[in-house]
């Protein structure tokens, strides 16, 4: 019914999000402005996490999205705290949480608590954020990881998760944070479906917004040459960047549109389960989820771990 070119206002037309309440990090920009815009504008009430609120505001109000704004910088567990304690104070619930923020192949740098930076932002960021509001959760609700394709570059590396002992690449260090973005989905939603909260994880395709701000021209156009060329031995069609409505289709048919089983515990993209289990190279075009991300032991893991990392239990 949905594929690769469904944009939000496909997968949402007929739906009614009245009486739901969302919320979505990383709305100063792309992905998150547009899934933001989507779903306020088929009737849900918004609430949208930033770290730049002044940005955050104008690049709403560019695209006539009225949302409520709170403050979040996933670099800093002190901000992620702060505004999970904000969230908790006003008892209001969630009925979908859609972890939008990221980063991407950045260079060696550390969060304000000491971790790399991708898998500190990505993964343990929202890890701390979204276990101490899952009280707000309904039962029946919903969460969204934004993972990527780019979790095929690495597993999760749990002896040496800050790169202090093997070498640090931009890239590895991206994929080890988006398939984290994966495991969480799974041991999240294993710990708590019986109360019918599901998780799930999703790739939104390639697309051009912010993300990839980190990146110089060259690297862009070296990654998609490989790409090309890739897909030129196996007689795939060529790379085509999404549009920004079409990357945030499948986060929206996630979290308000898919069926809860269908999508509890698993890899999305093109706005639908991924079947394909595969040990490919990284591939933004090509459909695949590698078996790692989805391994039941490596999310409770990498579930430990967390805990251990950011000094709390949940």
């Amino acid at each position: 019914m949905f594929g690769k070119t469904s944009t939000t206002e496909d997968v949402l037309s007929g739906v009614d999000l009245n009486g739901k309440r969302v919320l979505v990090t990383g709305v100063s920009s792309g992905l998150g402005v547009e899934t933001a815009r989507a779903l306020a504008a088929h009737g849900a009430e918004l609430v949208g996490a930033a770290r730049d609120l002044a940005k955050a505001e104008s690049a709403l109000a560019a695209v006539g999205a009225k949302i409520d704004l709170v403050e979040l910088d996933l670099a800093s567990l002190d901000s992620v705290r702060a505004c999970a304690d904000g969230l908790n104070a006003t008892g209001k619930p969630f009925d979908i949480v859609i972890a939008n923020a990221g980063v991407m192949a950045t260079p060696p740098m550390k969060t304000s608590d000491g971790f790399e930076m991708q898998f500190g932002t990505n993964h343990l960021g929202h890890f701390t954020l979204i276990n101490r509001i899952e009280p707000l959760i309904k039962d029946g609700g919903r969460v969204v990881m934004l993972s990527s394709a780019g979790h095929r570059f690495s597993d999760v590396n749990l002896d040496d998760p800050n790169f202090e002992t093997t070498e640090y690449t931009p890239f590895g260090a991206y994929g080890r944070s988006k398939t984290a973005n994966i495991l969480f989905a799974v041991e999240f939603d294993r710990r708590h479906k019986t109360r019918g909260v599901r998780a799930t994880a999703v790739h939104p395709g390639g697309i051009q917004t912010e993300l990839a701000r980190h990146m110089t021209e060259e690297d862009l156009n070296a990654l998609i040459e490989r790409m090309e060329a890739r897909r030129a031995e196996t007689g795939e069609e060529g790379f085509q960047y999404k549009s920004i409505p079409q990357g945030a289709a499948t986060s929206v048919w996630a979290g308000a549109v898919a069926k809860a089983d269908e999508v509890g515990g698993r890899y999305c993209e093109d706005c639908h389960v991924t079947t394909r289990v595969t040990d490919d190279a990284f591939d933004a075009a090509s459909e695949g989820v590698r078996p790692y991300a989805l391994d039941p032991d490596n999310a409770a893991a990498l579930w430990a771990k967390s805990e251990e990392m950011v000094g709390e239990r949940f």
